[in-house]
């Protein structure tokens, strides 16, 4: 008997899986084996805080695999509290821990342990500030279901304790990356383990919603990660540079100021507590704390930019799928007590600070796209665009133009009831719906069959493209690569069909803006 025999033969008798750490135990869920709280790094702290992953101490006894493992510590939220993430839409799962710097843990749903399946790896939103791979949309289990796929979903560090660059102050050269190679070790535990869940090492599909889509960006000009993933989707976070070394060093510099230590000092970081740290970073970027600490270039883990000014070199080969939501920005704006009864006046002025001089054409362009939309829906159109939209376009524009693996371009339309209609169609609506997770997420997504349909063809997509690189199913029939001169694009409604440039008097008007993507 080999090896992987042996390892489903012990799945299915006791649950037991034996992965390069050591053995665990997961649960069954009806046809489904699930493994939640693997570790797959040790504990970042101490010593190791700021510093790259490192392996874990193996186990001999079988690890318990049935609970979350804790998030990483987020913006905003105390050590050791609970938290889902950056919205409404992604509260956390039940029984979910408090956040913790010990957090490098990863969840597995798998229809069974023979075989070789699709392997979908999902890196969650909140921008590299906040999030958790536990939050209850991202629950795997009916995508695993439906498409016959391995889901995984991960946590890994985030803002300060992931993305503090202290290279060029006597910390490890790949500092300012640390979050990024969690995810990367991550990944190897994937290429080293999934057989014996049942997946196939060979054919890992990497896919991330907004913050989540920017670390699939990254992850492609990652040489560390190069060979780990064979497919990505990016869903509404395009992610086309990074943060420069000399911008990220200085953050640096200012938060040590913050704790009193000197660059020659930094083993002392290791004695402070988490409150101490992340108290220290608040201060450094009090106006926008989820953009404060984010991956940089460090020349080793990340050597350029992810998608600027051309696509990587390294992952040419890789296929793409890339989209966004028509209107993106109602979720940022739909906490502002005034949205919804905008003026005229206040509709200029957003518009002038998402597209400055371009803001004439670009509010001409929405106003012939979407006639019926109110002021305010306008300025959140303007954000959309001038944001994730034209970025999305961008990263498409600059794969194809490579000329070596295909990308595919989507855009949910379709509105939610939820919200009273306000929130049409917003940033993260998508999500429930590639996961087959509409009975979870009916707060978000609203009542009757509508949700459903929706899920049914996007979730279909997603596993297709999974499978082979190609998201066309026959219930959505053509689907051809994005190409500058057609920018075929696959408009998912409750009846979707392909569009040739959608949107082109919006998207010329801010194409080739000064100072643009």
């Amino acid at each position: 008997m080999s090896d992987v025999e042996a390892s489903v033969r012990e799945l299915e008798r006791t649950g037991i899986v034996h992965t390069s750490n050591g053995p665990v135990r997961g649960y069954a869920e009806g046809a489904l084996s699930i493994f939640k709280g693997l570790r797959y790094g040790a504990p970042p702290v101490g010593a190791q805080r700021f510093r790259p992953p490192a392996k874990p101490q193996a186990w001999s006894a079988p690890a318990d695999a049935t609970c979350l493992g804790a998030p990483a510590i987020q913006v905003g939220v105390a050590p050791g509290e609970t938290t889902g993430g950056r919205s409404a839409g992604d509260p956390p799962a039940p029984g979910q821990p408090g956040t913790s710097e010990d957090c490098l843990f990863l969840n597995v749903w798998t229809p069974g342990p023979s075989g070789k399946r699709p392997v979908m790896v999902w890196l969650h939103g909140g921008g590299f500030a906040n999030g958790s791979g536990g939050a209850a949309m991202y629950d795997g289990a009916a995508l695993a279901r439906r498409g016959d796929v391995v889901v995984v979903t991960v946590n890994h560090r985030l803002n300060v304790f992931g993305y503090l660059n202290l290279a060029e102050l006597g910390g490890h050269p790949s500092s300012g990356q640390a979050g990024m190679l969690d995810i990367v070790q991550a990944l190897q535990w994937v290429r080293d383990n999934i057989s014996g869940f049942g997946g196939d090492a060979g054919n890992v599909t990497i896919f991330g919603e907004s913050g989540g889509g920017a670390k699939v960006s990254m992850l492609q000009a990652m040489p560390p990660a190069h060979g780990l993933f064979h497919k990505v989707i990016i869903q509404s976070g395009p992610g086309l540079r990074a943060v420069r070394a000399d911008a990220a060093s200085e953050n640096a510099r200012k938060f040590l100021r913050e704790l009193g230590v000197e660059p020659g000092e930094l083993s002392s970081l290791a004695s402070f507590s988490s409150a101490e740290i992340q108290a220290a970073a608040a201060k450094v970027v009090p106006a926008n704390p989820m953009q404060g600490f984010s991956p940089c270039i460090d020349g080793i883990a990340l050597p350029r930019d992810p998608f600027h000014p051309d696509a990587p070199p390294l992952s040419a080969d890789i296929p793409v799928m890339i989209g966004t939501n028509k209107d993106e920005a109602t979720l940022f704006l739909f906490s502002d007590p005034k949205f919804g009864d905008y003026d005229e006046a206040t509709l200029q002025r957003r518009v002038e600070q998402a597209a400055g001089d371009r803001a004439g054409a670009l509010l001409a362009a929405l106003r012939e796209a979407f006639p019926d939309y109110s002021p305010s829906h306008l300025a959140a159109a303007a954000q959309t665009a001038t944001g994730m939209w034209l970025g999305s376009i961008t990263l498409a524009e600059r794969k194809a133009a490579q000329d070596r693996a295909p990308v595919y371009m989507y855009l949910l339309a379709w509105e939610t009831p939820a919200g009273r209609g306000k929130l049409r169609c917003p940033h993260a609506l998508e999500i429930p719906l590639v996961f087959d997770n509409v009975e979870a997420a009916r707060s978000f997504v609203g009542r009757g069959e509508a949700p459903q349909a929706l899920a049914e063809q996007m979730s279909q997509a997603w596993l297709a493209f999974a499978r082979s690189g190609d998201p066309r199913t026959p219930a959505l029939g053509a689907w051809p690569a994005y190409a500058a001169d057609r920018r075929s694009t696959m408009v998912f409604n409750l009846e979707s069909r392909l569009v040739e440039d959608p949107y082109p008097a919006v998207r010329q008007a801010l194409q080739g803006r000064p100072g643009g993507v």
